[in-house]
Protein backbone atom coordinates (compact mmCIF):
# COMPACT_ATOMS: atom_id res chain seq x y z
CA UNK A 1 0.00 0.00 0.00
CA UNK A 2 1.98 3.57 -0.91
CA UNK A 3 2.51 5.48 1.67
CA UNK A 4 0.26 9.04 2.05
CA UNK A 5 2.98 10.56 4.71
CA UNK A 6 6.77 10.04 5.14
CA UNK A 7 7.81 7.86 7.91
CA UNK A 8 9.49 8.46 10.31
CA UNK A 9 13.37 7.74 10.96
CA UNK A 10 15.16 5.15 12.77
CA UNK A 11 17.75 4.99 15.11
CA UNK A 12 19.70 2.21 16.83
CA UNK A 13 20.49 1.60 20.55
CA UNK A 14 23.88 0.37 19.78
CA UNK A 15 22.90 -2.84 20.78
CA UNK A 16 21.22 -4.76 17.74
CA UNK A 17 17.41 -2.48 18.53
CA UNK A 18 16.20 -0.51 16.38
CA UNK A 19 13.48 2.12 17.12
CA UNK A 20 11.41 4.42 15.35
CA UNK A 21 11.73 8.77 16.31
CA UNK A 22 8.34 9.48 15.37
CA UNK A 23 9.71 13.41 16.39
CA UNK A 24 11.39 13.01 12.74
CA UNK A 25 10.53 12.07 9.58
CA UNK A 26 13.24 10.60 7.44
CA UNK A 27 15.33 12.13 5.16
CA UNK A 28 17.30 10.97 1.92
CA UNK A 29 21.11 12.04 1.02
CA UNK A 30 21.92 12.86 -2.24
CA UNK A 31 25.55 14.09 -2.70
CA UNK A 32 26.57 15.86 0.48
CA UNK A 33 23.07 16.84 1.09
CA UNK A 34 20.27 15.71 3.23
CA UNK A 35 16.70 16.07 1.33
CA UNK A 36 12.99 15.37 1.46
CA UNK A 37 11.79 12.03 -0.05
CA UNK A 38 8.87 12.47 -2.01
CA UNK A 39 6.11 9.67 -0.27
CA UNK A 40 6.18 7.70 -4.11
CA UNK A 41 9.85 6.91 -3.53
CA UNK A 42 9.30 4.63 -0.80
CA UNK A 43 8.17 1.11 -0.76
CA UNK A 44 8.78 -1.65 1.65
CA UNK A 45 11.56 -3.28 2.35
CA UNK A 46 11.99 -6.50 0.27
CA UNK A 47 12.96 -9.42 1.40
CA UNK A 48 16.20 -10.72 1.71
CA UNK A 49 17.22 -6.43 2.76
CA UNK A 50 18.91 -5.91 6.00
CA UNK A 51 18.81 -3.42 8.43
CA UNK A 52 22.18 -2.23 9.97
CA UNK A 53 23.99 0.65 12.16
CA UNK A 54 26.23 3.62 10.75
CA UNK A 55 28.83 3.80 14.26
CA UNK A 56 30.16 7.08 14.35
CA UNK A 57 26.88 8.79 12.77
CA UNK A 58 23.70 10.48 13.96
CA UNK A 59 20.58 10.46 11.32
CA UNK A 60 19.05 13.51 10.14
CA UNK A 61 15.26 14.35 10.22
CA UNK A 62 12.62 16.53 9.40
CA UNK A 63 11.38 18.09 12.54
CA UNK A 64 8.10 16.62 12.59
CA UNK A 65 6.41 20.09 14.67
CA UNK A 66 8.96 22.95 13.15
CA UNK A 67 9.53 21.44 9.47
CA UNK A 68 13.50 22.11 10.20
CA UNK A 69 15.97 19.54 9.70
CA UNK A 70 17.68 18.05 13.15
CA UNK A 71 19.69 15.35 14.32
CA UNK A 72 18.57 12.58 16.23
CA UNK A 73 19.99 12.65 19.75
CA UNK A 74 18.38 9.16 21.00
CA UNK A 75 20.75 6.86 19.04
CA UNK A 76 22.93 5.66 16.08
CA UNK A 77 21.69 6.41 12.27
CA UNK A 78 20.34 3.82 10.32
CA UNK A 79 20.74 2.40 6.66
CA UNK A 80 19.60 -0.47 4.81
CA UNK A 81 20.83 -3.18 2.73
CA UNK A 82 18.18 -3.58 -0.14
CA UNK A 83 18.94 -6.78 -2.36
CA UNK A 84 19.62 -7.47 -5.60
CA UNK A 85 16.87 -6.53 -8.84
CA UNK A 86 16.62 -3.27 -6.37
CA UNK A 87 17.99 -0.09 -7.25
CA UNK A 88 17.71 3.26 -4.27
CA UNK A 89 17.02 6.26 -4.73
CA UNK A 90 18.45 7.80 -1.63
CA UNK A 91 21.16 7.66 0.79
CA UNK A 92 20.43 7.41 4.40
CA UNK A 93 20.96 10.90 5.61
CA UNK A 94 23.27 11.42 8.56
CA UNK A 95 25.62 13.45 10.00
CA UNK A 96 29.41 11.85 10.89
CA UNK A 97 31.72 12.34 14.16
CA UNK A 98 35.07 12.86 13.32
CA UNK A 99 36.32 9.64 15.27
CA UNK A 100 33.66 7.77 13.27
CA UNK A 101 35.13 4.71 11.65
CA UNK A 102 35.02 4.67 7.41
CA UNK A 103 31.82 1.82 6.65
CA UNK A 104 32.63 -1.51 4.87
CA UNK A 105 32.06 -1.94 1.53
CA UNK A 106 27.75 -2.16 1.53
CA UNK A 107 25.14 0.16 0.13
CA UNK A 108 23.47 2.11 2.27
CA UNK A 109 19.81 3.01 1.33
CA UNK A 110 17.73 5.72 3.12
CA UNK A 111 15.60 3.56 5.44
CA UNK A 112 12.30 4.33 7.48
CA UNK A 113 9.57 3.31 9.88
CA UNK A 114 5.42 3.60 9.41
CA UNK A 115 2.70 1.87 10.37
CA UNK A 116 4.15 -1.49 11.84
CA UNK A 117 6.59 -1.61 8.74
CA UNK A 118 10.40 -0.98 7.24
CA UNK A 119 10.68 0.74 4.17
CA UNK A 120 13.17 2.17 2.18
CA UNK A 121 13.76 4.29 -0.75
CA UNK A 122 14.01 2.87 -4.40
CA UNK A 123 12.36 0.38 -6.80
CA UNK A 124 11.86 -2.88 -8.34
CA UNK A 125 14.16 -2.53 -11.62
CA UNK A 126 14.50 -6.25 -12.56
CA UNK A 127 11.79 -8.71 -12.12
CA UNK A 128 14.26 -11.49 -12.90
CA UNK A 129 13.97 -13.82 -9.81
CA UNK A 130 17.49 -15.60 -10.07
CA UNK A 131 19.00 -14.10 -6.53
CA UNK A 132 15.80 -14.29 -4.88
CA UNK A 133 16.46 -15.01 -0.93
CA UNK A 134 12.97 -17.56 -0.96
CA UNK A 135 15.29 -19.22 -3.95
CA UNK A 136 17.93 -20.84 -1.57
CA UNK A 137 17.92 -24.19 -0.26
CA UNK A 138 20.76 -24.81 1.93
CA UNK A 139 20.16 -28.24 1.88
CA UNK A 140 20.33 -28.14 -2.14
CA UNK A 141 22.75 -25.81 -2.01
CA UNK A 142 25.15 -28.10 -0.52
CA UNK A 143 23.94 -31.39 -1.88
CA UNK A 144 24.83 -29.53 -4.86
CA UNK A 145 28.30 -28.73 -4.06
CA UNK A 146 28.81 -32.70 -3.39
CA UNK A 147 27.59 -33.46 -6.41
CA UNK A 148 30.21 -30.79 -8.42
CA UNK A 149 33.20 -31.73 -6.25
CA UNK A 150 32.86 -35.10 -6.65
CA UNK A 151 32.74 -34.84 -9.99
CA UNK A 152 35.45 -32.57 -10.89
CA UNK A 153 37.82 -33.61 -7.91
CA UNK A 154 40.66 -32.10 -9.71
CA UNK A 155 39.62 -28.75 -11.28
CA UNK A 156 41.11 -26.16 -8.93
CA UNK A 157 37.91 -23.56 -10.24
CA UNK A 158 35.15 -26.08 -9.00
CA UNK A 159 36.83 -26.53 -6.05
CA UNK A 160 37.19 -22.29 -5.55
CA UNK A 161 33.40 -21.69 -6.41
CA UNK A 162 32.75 -24.50 -3.65
CA UNK A 163 35.01 -23.49 -0.87
CA UNK A 164 35.55 -19.52 -1.28
CA UNK A 165 32.46 -18.51 -3.34
CA UNK A 166 29.40 -20.55 -2.37
CA UNK A 167 30.81 -22.26 0.81
CA UNK A 168 32.34 -18.66 2.47
CA UNK A 169 31.01 -15.84 0.94
CA UNK A 170 26.93 -17.23 -0.20
CA UNK A 171 27.40 -15.98 -3.33
CA UNK A 172 24.23 -16.19 -5.46
CA UNK A 173 26.07 -16.32 -8.90
CA UNK A 174 28.14 -19.64 -7.18
CA UNK A 175 25.02 -20.89 -5.12
CA UNK A 176 22.88 -20.98 -8.06
CA UNK A 177 25.99 -23.15 -10.16
CA UNK A 178 25.57 -25.41 -7.68
CA UNK A 179 21.52 -25.55 -7.69
CA UNK A 180 22.54 -26.17 -11.28
CA UNK A 181 21.20 -23.27 -12.85
CA UNK A 182 21.26 -19.59 -14.80
CA UNK A 183 24.12 -17.93 -14.40
CA UNK A 184 27.74 -19.93 -13.80
CA UNK A 185 30.66 -17.66 -12.82
CA UNK A 186 33.94 -18.31 -14.25
CA UNK A 187 36.29 -16.44 -12.07
CA UNK A 188 39.59 -16.26 -13.99
CA UNK A 189 41.83 -13.42 -13.41
CA UNK A 190 43.80 -12.91 -10.13
CA UNK A 191 45.35 -9.44 -11.51
CA UNK A 192 43.52 -5.99 -12.11
CA UNK A 193 44.29 -3.15 -14.29
CA UNK A 194 42.64 -0.51 -12.08
CA UNK A 195 42.98 0.08 -8.06
CA UNK A 196 39.18 0.83 -7.48
CA UNK A 197 38.67 3.09 -4.21
CA UNK A 198 35.86 0.28 -3.62
CA UNK A 199 37.29 -3.14 -4.62
CA UNK A 200 36.12 -5.59 -3.05
CA UNK A 201 38.69 -8.01 -3.45
CA UNK A 202 41.87 -6.34 -3.02
CA UNK A 203 42.75 -2.99 -0.67
CA UNK A 204 46.45 -2.24 0.15
CA UNK A 205 47.16 -2.75 3.85
CA UNK A 206 47.18 1.07 4.32
CA UNK A 207 43.74 1.47 3.71
CA UNK A 208 41.37 2.53 6.24
CA UNK A 209 38.14 -0.04 4.86
CA UNK A 210 39.44 -3.57 3.94
CA UNK A 211 38.22 -5.79 1.09
CA UNK A 212 35.04 -7.80 1.69
CA UNK A 213 36.35 -11.04 -0.40
CA UNK A 214 39.47 -12.46 -0.84
CA UNK A 215 40.72 -12.71 -5.07
CA UNK A 216 41.59 -15.79 -7.02
CA UNK A 217 45.35 -16.49 -6.34
CA UNK A 218 45.85 -18.81 -10.00
CA UNK A 219 45.29 -18.95 -13.16
CA UNK A 220 42.72 -21.53 -14.20
CA UNK A 221 43.69 -23.47 -17.26
CA UNK A 222 41.55 -23.29 -20.43
CA UNK A 223 40.95 -27.32 -19.47
CA UNK A 224 39.61 -26.62 -15.96
CA UNK A 225 37.00 -24.28 -17.38
CA UNK A 226 35.41 -26.29 -20.00
CA UNK A 227 35.29 -29.18 -18.02
CA UNK A 228 32.19 -27.65 -16.07
CA UNK A 229 31.10 -24.82 -17.97
CA UNK A 230 29.92 -27.36 -21.03
CA UNK A 231 27.82 -29.67 -19.02
CA UNK A 232 25.49 -25.93 -17.42
CA UNK A 233 25.61 -24.46 -20.51
CA UNK A 234 24.02 -28.28 -21.61
CA UNK A 235 21.53 -28.78 -18.81
CA UNK A 236 20.72 -25.66 -17.12
CA UNK A 237 17.93 -23.79 -17.72
CA UNK A 238 18.34 -20.26 -19.43
CA UNK A 239 22.09 -21.30 -19.27
CA UNK A 240 24.89 -18.08 -18.82
CA UNK A 241 28.50 -18.68 -18.38
CA UNK A 242 30.11 -15.40 -17.09
CA UNK A 243 33.81 -14.23 -16.64
CA UNK A 244 34.58 -11.68 -14.27
CA UNK A 245 33.30 -12.09 -11.00
CA UNK A 246 33.92 -10.01 -7.56
CA UNK A 247 36.13 -12.84 -6.62
CA UNK A 248 38.57 -11.90 -9.44
CA UNK A 249 40.86 -9.11 -11.03
CA UNK A 250 40.09 -8.37 -14.78
CA UNK A 251 39.32 -10.46 -17.17
CA UNK A 252 40.37 -9.19 -20.06
CA UNK A 253 43.85 -9.60 -18.84
CA UNK A 254 43.40 -13.65 -19.37
CA UNK A 255 41.62 -12.46 -22.72
CA UNK A 256 43.66 -15.01 -24.56
CA UNK A 257 42.88 -18.07 -22.42
CA UNK A 258 39.05 -17.02 -22.51
CA UNK A 259 39.41 -16.90 -25.86
CA UNK A 260 40.44 -20.65 -26.60
CA UNK A 261 37.95 -21.25 -23.97
CA UNK A 262 35.57 -19.70 -26.10
CA UNK A 263 36.45 -22.18 -28.72
CA UNK A 264 36.67 -25.16 -27.00
CA UNK A 265 33.24 -24.82 -25.50
CA UNK A 266 31.32 -23.82 -28.50
CA UNK A 267 32.51 -27.21 -30.26
CA UNK A 268 31.13 -29.24 -27.40
CA UNK A 269 27.81 -27.10 -27.19
CA UNK A 270 25.64 -24.20 -29.29
CA UNK A 271 23.35 -23.90 -26.11
CA UNK A 272 23.30 -20.74 -23.60
CA UNK A 273 25.44 -17.68 -23.90
CA UNK A 274 28.62 -16.19 -22.80
CA UNK A 275 28.96 -13.36 -21.37
CA UNK A 276 32.35 -10.92 -19.67
CA UNK A 277 31.69 -9.11 -16.80
CA UNK A 278 34.82 -6.47 -17.09
CA UNK A 279 36.19 -2.52 -17.15
CA UNK A 280 36.27 -2.50 -20.72
CA UNK A 281 40.05 -1.55 -20.85
CA UNK A 282 41.08 -3.72 -24.02
CA UNK A 283 38.40 -3.40 -27.17
CA UNK A 284 41.05 -5.07 -29.27
CA UNK A 285 41.22 -8.34 -26.95
CA UNK A 286 36.52 -7.70 -27.04
CA UNK A 287 36.72 -7.85 -30.76
CA UNK A 288 39.10 -11.07 -30.30
CA UNK A 289 36.51 -12.26 -27.94
CA UNK A 290 33.44 -11.70 -30.28
CA UNK A 291 34.54 -13.42 -33.48
CA UNK A 292 35.57 -16.30 -31.50
CA UNK A 293 31.57 -16.17 -30.32
CA UNK A 294 31.02 -14.27 -26.86
CA UNK A 295 27.42 -12.80 -26.86
CA UNK A 296 27.15 -10.53 -24.19
CA UNK A 297 29.41 -7.37 -22.42
CA UNK A 298 28.90 -5.69 -19.16
CA UNK A 299 31.07 -3.04 -18.25
CA UNK A 300 31.16 -1.66 -15.07
CA UNK A 301 31.69 2.10 -14.22
CA UNK A 302 30.52 4.91 -11.47
CA UNK A 303 30.03 7.57 -14.40
CA UNK A 304 30.83 8.25 -18.05
CA UNK A 305 33.14 11.56 -16.82
CA UNK A 306 36.26 11.53 -16.54
CA UNK A 307 36.61 13.44 -13.53
CA UNK A 308 34.62 10.72 -11.46
CA UNK A 309 35.85 7.79 -13.41
CA UNK A 310 39.54 8.10 -13.03
CA UNK A 311 39.94 9.03 -9.68
CA UNK A 312 37.27 6.19 -8.53
CA UNK A 313 38.77 3.32 -10.96
CA UNK A 314 42.80 4.65 -10.74
CA UNK A 315 43.06 2.84 -14.45
CA UNK A 316 47.00 1.39 -15.11
CA UNK A 317 46.95 1.40 -18.91
CA UNK A 318 43.49 2.22 -19.93
CA UNK A 319 41.01 5.33 -19.95
CA UNK A 320 37.08 6.09 -20.15
CA UNK A 321 37.04 6.22 -23.82
CA UNK A 322 38.76 2.45 -24.39
CA UNK A 323 35.60 1.07 -22.27
CA UNK A 324 33.22 3.11 -24.22
CA UNK A 325 34.87 1.91 -27.47
CA UNK A 326 34.49 -1.60 -26.04
CA UNK A 327 30.35 -1.51 -25.75
CA UNK A 328 30.46 -0.11 -29.11
CA UNK A 329 32.66 -3.01 -30.57
CA UNK A 330 29.97 -5.50 -29.16
CA UNK A 331 27.10 -3.85 -30.20
CA UNK A 332 28.91 -2.86 -34.00
CA UNK A 333 29.37 -6.83 -34.30
CA UNK A 334 25.73 -7.66 -33.22
CA UNK A 335 26.72 -8.05 -29.55
CA UNK A 336 24.43 -7.84 -26.59
CA UNK A 337 26.23 -4.33 -24.11
CA UNK A 338 25.43 -3.55 -21.02
CA UNK A 339 26.88 -1.59 -18.19
CA UNK A 340 27.11 -1.88 -14.84
CA UNK A 341 26.36 0.96 -13.70
CA UNK A 342 27.10 2.04 -9.93
CA UNK A 343 24.01 4.09 -8.73
CA UNK A 344 25.34 6.88 -6.26
CA UNK A 345 22.57 9.42 -5.50
CA UNK A 346 23.87 12.85 -6.20
CA UNK A 347 26.38 12.00 -8.91
CA UNK A 348 24.68 9.54 -10.80
CA UNK A 349 21.29 11.86 -11.59
CA UNK A 350 23.48 15.17 -11.52
CA UNK A 351 22.54 17.05 -14.62
CA UNK A 352 25.95 16.48 -15.92
CA UNK A 353 26.01 13.19 -15.57
CA UNK A 354 22.67 12.48 -17.22
CA UNK A 355 23.83 14.33 -20.69
CA UNK A 356 27.05 11.55 -20.10
CA UNK A 357 25.28 8.85 -20.02
CA UNK A 358 23.01 10.15 -23.06
CA UNK A 359 25.78 10.38 -25.33
CA UNK A 360 27.20 7.32 -24.63
CA UNK A 361 24.42 5.72 -25.41
CA UNK A 362 23.97 7.09 -28.45
CA UNK A 363 27.53 6.46 -29.42
CA UNK A 364 27.67 2.74 -28.22
CA UNK A 365 24.08 2.21 -29.09
CA UNK A 366 23.95 0.14 -25.40
CA UNK A 367 21.07 -2.56 -24.84
CA UNK A 368 20.68 -2.43 -21.22
CA UNK A 369 21.96 -1.11 -18.32
CA UNK A 370 22.29 -2.73 -14.80
CA UNK A 371 21.13 0.12 -11.93
CA UNK A 372 23.60 -1.09 -9.16
CA UNK A 373 23.46 0.15 -5.99
CA UNK A 374 27.56 1.32 -5.23
CA UNK A 375 28.50 -0.39 -2.09
CA UNK A 376 31.19 2.75 -0.78
CA UNK A 377 31.15 4.80 2.38
CA UNK A 378 29.55 8.17 0.87
CA UNK A 379 31.77 10.49 3.21
CA UNK A 380 35.27 8.69 2.15
CA UNK A 381 34.22 7.85 -1.32
CA UNK A 382 33.13 12.27 -2.18
CA UNK A 383 36.10 12.82 0.07
CA UNK A 384 38.67 10.69 -2.03
CA UNK A 385 37.46 12.48 -5.48
CA UNK A 386 38.02 15.85 -3.89
CA UNK A 387 34.09 16.40 -4.75
CA UNK A 388 32.67 19.22 -2.30
CA UNK A 389 29.38 19.87 -5.07
CA UNK A 390 27.82 17.46 -6.78
CA UNK A 391 25.75 19.84 -8.90
CA UNK A 392 22.23 20.15 -9.87
CA UNK A 393 20.47 16.80 -9.84
CA UNK A 394 17.27 15.18 -11.35
CA UNK A 395 16.14 12.67 -8.51
CA UNK A 396 17.12 9.18 -9.38
CA UNK A 397 13.45 8.36 -10.32
CA UNK A 398 13.33 11.25 -12.52
CA UNK A 399 16.23 10.15 -14.56
CA UNK A 400 15.14 6.62 -14.79
CA UNK A 401 12.24 8.54 -16.96
CA UNK A 402 14.52 10.62 -18.85
CA UNK A 403 16.74 7.91 -19.96
CA UNK A 404 13.55 5.84 -20.60
CA UNK A 405 11.86 8.79 -22.62
CA UNK A 406 14.87 9.45 -24.47
CA UNK A 407 16.00 5.58 -25.70
CA UNK A 408 12.76 3.48 -25.16
CA UNK A 409 14.33 0.75 -26.56
CA UNK A 410 16.96 0.49 -24.07
CA UNK A 411 16.61 -2.64 -21.01
CA UNK A 412 16.13 -1.58 -17.46
CA UNK A 413 17.50 -4.41 -14.89
CA UNK A 414 19.95 -5.90 -12.57
CA UNK A 415 21.59 -9.54 -14.11
CA UNK A 416 22.98 -10.43 -17.33
CA UNK A 417 20.12 -11.38 -19.52
CA UNK A 418 20.22 -15.30 -20.76
CA UNK A 419 20.40 -15.52 -24.52
CA UNK A 420 16.62 -16.37 -24.78
CA UNK A 421 15.44 -12.70 -23.03
CA UNK A 422 18.22 -11.46 -25.62
CA UNK A 423 16.96 -12.81 -28.74
CA UNK A 424 13.37 -13.43 -27.89
CA UNK A 425 10.64 -11.44 -25.61
CA UNK A 426 13.05 -9.78 -22.97
CA UNK A 427 10.15 -8.74 -20.97
CA UNK A 428 8.95 -12.32 -20.53
CA UNK A 429 11.51 -14.86 -20.72
CA UNK A 430 12.82 -14.98 -16.87
CA UNK A 431 14.40 -17.55 -14.57
CA UNK A 432 11.88 -20.00 -12.90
Amino acid sequence: MPLTQSPFLLYSDGQGNIFEDTTLYALGRTGWDAVPVDVDNWIELPDGGNLYELPGRRGIGLDVETNELRLCDKGIAVAAFIPPAYTGFYMAAFETHAEAPTLPLFCYTAAAWYNNKFYVTGTRIEPDIRQEKSGYDAEKIQAGVAKFTKAYPDNRLVKHLADTCCNTYECPAARNFFLGRWECPIPSSPACNANCLGCISFQPEEESIVSSHDRLVFKPTVEEIVEYTVPHLETAPYPIISWGQGCEGEPLLMWETIRDSIVEIRKHTQKGSININTNGSNPVAVKKLMEVGLNSIRVSLNSFRDEYYTPSYRPNNYQLQDLIESLKTVTDMGGWASINYFVFPGVTDSVAEVDALLKAIEYTKLNMIQWRNFNIDPDWYLGNLGVTDTGACYGMAQMLQIVREEFPQIKFGYFNPPIERIRGNFEEAFAH
